[in-house]
């Protein structure tokens, strides 16, 4: 409870929840005697999907070779302390309690967004906690984002970049896009650059071309092929054969390799072919194409009814998503239900999944304010050519679809929040 309030009271001290600018974290850092400046062995991704994959993955193969790892994510799924993840585990509720206490105490009201005051919360832990790694994960663009204070790194990876967050850019274009993401990374360092859509890696390549990093580059330096067994990588160092990962969709072998591209390039680690085999047996990713098998919500289904939840909300992640439905047994219906926030291209990411999903149920995001209303959503989906309709609740959408097809997929998607609130529920 103690938490809650103080996270309320963070709410409360700007007046925009996201207002792109690196003045005030500056600020409040400063007076915490600037934590960042401790830390020398950080990887910094950015991109706009994939990048809590491939910082779970990195996480899982350092400490799979035996190294300490804090692990910076946002946002969090289910609970606020997924997002400082340090030396090996989650912060406590009393950790927590205190370091965001001790934060606030020293900001003494001053005007500072949400994001900027639990960044440099994580700084702070981060520098005092001694881990072998420190893994971050950027928030919007990079460029103004608050985890970009680091004036070193060892290592900057850069995710598929595709279009979102529209209402934060002038124009709308990919082109802006790469350019908040990449223009930025920091130099003397490497920039792993991971599978990318058709004409993104140039834009990228143009706008690090005069970074003076080692660049590493999917196709070029390293790549990936799918196999009955599970998939084969390849970089100049040589071949691996791995087995399949305990992660659903062929785009997550993606995301894995780039995380193995990372570190088979980081020189200071001593990480071999056994740690990395063994390590993508056991990522740790949760609401990211996640089967439901146990809890709650199964109560509310037969044994046949299949649950999978997936937080993607924008359009190069529905694509990823299509491919991934495509390749499920065509003989059962897929019933999407569907959650989504405001400021996301709605009818671009629903269009993806006509002729795949039988139809889709529309909610409201439990807890949520910047949602669009069941209703809305509804309407667009129809405006697409997918019958829809709206539940009151997620229980009973899950309930009736069972009640009507006991043999359906039941597809949750459309948001992280929305996908976090599920989790929670079961």
């Amino acid at each position: 409870m103690k938490i809650r309030k103080i996270l309320k009271r963070l709410l409360q001290l700007h007046p925009k929840s996201i207002d792109l600018s690196l003045d005030r974290i500056k600020r409040l850092l400063k007076d915490l005697n600037n934590p960042e400046k401790k830390i020398n062995n950080a990887i910094q991704v950015v991109g706009t999907n994939g990048k809590h994959s491939l910082c779970v993955t990195l996480r899982e193969i350092f400490e799979t070779a035996g190294y300490t790892v804090n692990l910076n994510t946002s946002p969090s799924l289910r609970k606020f302390n997924e997002r400082y993840f340090l030396s090996g585990k989650y912060i406590s509720d009393e950790k927590l309690l205190d370091l965001l206490t001790e934060v606030e105490k020293i900001n003494q009201g001053k005007s500072i967004t949400y994001h900027e005051f639990i960044c440099a919360c994580f700084f702070l832990a981060a520098s005092r906690t001694n881990s072998d790694v420190n893994i971050l994960e950027s928030g919007l663009f990079f460029r103004l984002d608050a985890s970009n204070v680091l004036e070193k790194n060892i290592c900057s990876v850069v995710m598929p970049i595709g279009i979102d967050h529209k209402d934060f850019l002038k124009e709308g274009t990919i082109d802006e896009v790469v350019y908040e993401k990449c223009s930025h990374l920091l130099n003397g360092s490497k920039i792993v650059i991971s599978e990318q859509i058709n004409g993104v890696i140039e834009k990228i390549k143009k706008n690090i071309s005069t970074n003076t990093s080692k660049k590493i580059i999917h196709g070029e330096h390293y790549n990936y092929q799918k196999n009955t067994e599970g998939f084969i990588y390849n970089d100049k160092i040589g071949s691996m054969n791995l087995g399949h990962p305990n992660l659903l969709g062929d785009f997550q072998l993606s995301n894995i390799s780039t995380a193995i591209a990372t570190i088979r390039n980081l020189d200071q680690f001593k990480v071999s072919k056994s740690h990395i085999a063994k390590a993508i047996t056991k990522i740790r990713c949760e609401g990211r194409l996640q089967n439901i098998t146990q809890g709650k919500l199964r109560k509310y289904v037969s044994k046949n009814n299949q649950i999978i939840i997936d937080g993607a909300h924008n359009v190069l992640a529905a694509l990823a998503i299509r491919k991934y439905l495509d390749a499920l047994d065509k003989k059962k219906k897929i019933f999407m239900v569907l959650g989504m926030m405001i400021n996301k291209e709605h009818k671009k990411f629903i269009q993806i999944f006509k002729d795949k999903v039988h139809s889709i149920i529309a909610l409201d995001i439990p807890n949520q304010v910047n949602f669009v209303k069941k209703e809305k959503l509804s309407e667009i989906a129809l405006s697409c050519g997918i019958p829809s309709k709206i539940e009151n609740s997620i229980e009973t959408a899950i309930k009736n679809i069972a009640k009507e097809d006991d043999n359906a997929i039941i597809f949750c998607t459309g948001s992280l929040y929305f996908s976090g609130e599920i989790l929670n529920l079961n």
